[in-house]
């Protein structure tokens, strides 16, 4: 039984100092599965030690790859070549991780034995069907719950899978590499069209890896005719992570933060962007590149926010840093108009309603639409709020705490530690005032 781990902040404070963020999850899965299917050994530096990364880890130690791990983000990667894995002996659990499962399902799709993935009850309740549907067009033999959820009963179908040229209804950077991973044991050539950008981290690790990837405007394409051979990837800070200290130091008063090493891919900078447009003051200094991704750090100060009408393009630029930008929303002067974000609400919780009915309790004026939010800037005030487990909601109403005016309580936050462990104490040792409580 999992222990119900609850947060206290007390309100007010201000953040000061530098740090650097967890490694980037994204980059933390994808460097496990590439390597793991690589010739010879990877070394990754940098690796997210946290839940969903390691259920990646653990995943491909069961299909027989040799992978060690010293506990400080090292981790030595003894590759097995693209045809290398062999049966796992019992279900592979993933618990929380929804990138691991919806991947996982296009790499194992070609492979010549069965398997299933299973995962935690957040996970099992998360639509599959986005990847299992396209997947089934290729030739694919996976079966789901009639919701169309996890477990997945993955028959393996090597030598028969065809590629396909899919164009996405939804812009998912999860679904665009699933079916460039499965494309790599497809016949012919596996195109994928994007209805509006996401993150490329697959593509550009694929590149890193020698393996021929092509990707033009919003269109990536893959054969079989390649191989994959062993890098060293050091992987860069969290932007997701670094996103609730660029909001927290904007609406704390006398804030001054630097973050470093922070990743800044153009598919994932949304937040900056966002931000910026909403006036907050953020410097990216130390431009350079490691290992084909940008790396830089940030330096924010506090200031007054404006509330904006947030550009739809930029929405899938920063979807997984909402949580805490309806933070920032709460603390601006004016209205805050988000829409296009459906995809919200099928995350590890449904973002748009829990975060709207926190913010309420909060006293704040958050008006939950079909695709995002309306929030009425102004004052932020004490209370209790629900995180239904959801990692990032956790975290933005913790955030939250700098800008309130009485304490707030957020329940049910033992999955900070499924994505971003050190978060309590990189945010109280920058000033936030932050307890927790386990049941």
């Amino acid at each position: 039984m999992t222990k119900k781990i609850t947060f206290k902040v007390q309100n007010g404070g201000l953040l000061r100092g530098e740090a650097r963020v967890a490694g980037d999850k994204s980059m933390s899965h994808r460097s496990i599965m590439l390597g793991s299917l690589a010739e010879g050994v990877t070394h990754v530096t940098g690796f997210l030690e946290a839940e969903d990364a390691l259920a990646t880890l653990q995943a491909f130690r069961d299909m027989g790859v040799e992978i060690e791990r010293t506990g400080d983000g090292c981790v030595t990667i003894h590759g097995v070549g693209k045809h290398g894995l062999k049966a796992p002996q019992a279900p592979l659990y993933l618990g929380n991780s929804g990138t691991s499962m919806r991947l996982l399902s296009g790499l194992l799709a070609g492979q010549a034995f069965n398997s299933v993935l299973t995962g935690d009850e957040s996970l099992s309740k998360r639509p599959m069907k986005r990847v299992t549907e396209p997947l089934a067009q290729m030739g694919a033999d996976i079966k789901t719950t009639e919701k169309g959820t996890a477990p997945l009963e993955i028959t393996g179908r090597a030598g028969q899978l065809t590629g396909i040229d899919y164009v996405m209804p939804m812009a998912s950077a999860q679904v665009k590499s699933c079916l460039l991973l499965a494309g790599m044991y497809a016949q012919g050539e596996t195109k994928v069209t994007e209805p509006a950008p996401t993150r490329d981290h697959t593509e550009r690790m694929l590149t890193g890896f020698g393996y021929p990837v092509s990707v033009n405007k919003n269109q990536a394409s893959i054969t079989a005719n390649g191989r994959l051979t062993a890098m060293t990837i050091d992987v860069p800070s969290d932007i997701s992570s670094a996103a609730f200290f660029l909001v927290g130091a904007s609406i704390a008063p006398n804030s001054d933060v630097l973050l470093k090493h922070v990743g800044i891919n153009p598919t994932r900078t949304g937040v900056i962007d966002i931000l910026r447009l909403m006036g907050a003051n953020i410097e990216i200094l130390n431009e350079h590149t490691v290992g084909g991704e940008p790396v830089a750090d940030l330096h924010v100060t506090s200031c007054q926010l404006k509330g904006i009408e947030i550009p739809e393009h930029l929405v899938p630029l920063a979807i997984d840093e909402f949580p805490v930008l309806f933070i920032a929303a709460a603390c601006a002067e004016g209205e805050t108009r988000l829409t296009g974000a459906e995809e919200l609400r099928v995350k590890e919780s449904d973002r748009i309603q829990v975060m709207a009915d926190g913010l309420q309790i909060l006293g704040v004026n958050a008006q939950p639409t079909s695709d995002g939010m309306i929030i009425q800037g102004g004052e932020i005030g004490g209370g209790t709020v629900e995180s239904h487990g959801d990692h990032r909601i956790a975290m933005a109403f913790a955030i939250a705490g700098l800008r309130a005016i009485a304490p707030i309580t957020i329940l049910d936050c033992a999955n900070v530690n499924t994505s971003f462990p050190e978060f309590k104490e990189l945010a109280t040792n920058l000033g936030l005032q932050l307890s927790s409580e386990e049941d």
